[in-house]
């Protein structure tokens, strides 16, 4: 077994949920938000993934995905990018679920999602390492939407990036974070517990298990209310 597969073995939380991804829009009317994440393409994918937040408002016949990819910044004047595909793959890389929430109140997260989406900062800038990547685009929309619960893996570097802002929500939108650029942080909240960025390098203990670099989660997220709800600090 290479070293990519076993690292993809112990990140769990995609086999944990793997029956729970993306519901067909032709059999599923009410509205949903999840969010998703994947290994990277080539050798990154060892050290990291990339995310994405997918919607589909009340009986919409596809999804809609919010995501933010470099590359196109070779040809294009902004990263991010919103369009319709099947939100629960990336290419040849199994995705794994970090967020789900369905039916009454979530036509009204999807307003929310696309505002901030927007609203993101960084549409023009991308930087691997520390940020802002894909994964601080995605934690962008989970602090303007708390309500959505986003537990991001050990994996998902570039979310603690926070530009020149120090003090901050955690990715989440829960709890508290203290970020130096990205580089050096911590963070505590009901979602992500307590984590410990170092180098972009994170180290956590939460509800959803143990977060560590390359890893990603040695455990799973769980989404005991799928039905949206307001957010408690």
């Amino acid at each position: 077994m290479g070293i990519r597969a076993f690292l993809m073995l112990l990140s769990f939380t995609g086999l944990a949920n793997a029956a729970a991804l993306a519901p067909d829009p032709a059999q599923v009317r009410e509205a949903v938000v999840q969010v998703y994440g994947a290994r990277t393409l080539g050798a990154k994918g060892l050290f990291g993934v990339h995310t994405w937040v997918a919607v589909k408002p009340t009986d919409a016949a596809e999804w809609t995905i919010y995501e933010v990819i470099g590359w196109r910044l070779r040809w294009n004047d902004t990263a991010l990018v919103i369009r319709h595909r099947q939100p629960d793959v990336w290419f040849t890389s199994k995705a794994e679920l970090y967020a789900d929430k369905r039916g009454p109140g979530v036509d009204e997260l999807i307003r929310r999602i696309d505002e901030a989406a927007k609203d993101y900062p960084y549409a023009k800038e991308y930087t691997l390492w520390p940020g802002p990547n894909s994964n601080t685009f995605t934690a962008w929309i989970g602090r303007a939407v708390p309500e959505l619960g986003i537990d991001l893996p050990a994996t998902a570097i570039g979310k603690d990036f926070t530009g020149t802002q120090i003090f901050s929500r955690a990715p989440s939108g829960r709890g508290m974070q203290l970020s130096l650029g990205g580089v050096f942080g911590v963070s505590a909240s009901g979602v992500e517990g307590l984590e410990l960025n170092i180098l972009s390098l994170n180290f956590g203990l939460g509800p959803s298990g143990l977060k560590l670099p390359l890893i990603g989660r040695i455990g799973s997220p769980s989404f005991p209310a799928a039905v949206a709800e307001p957010a408690t600090p």
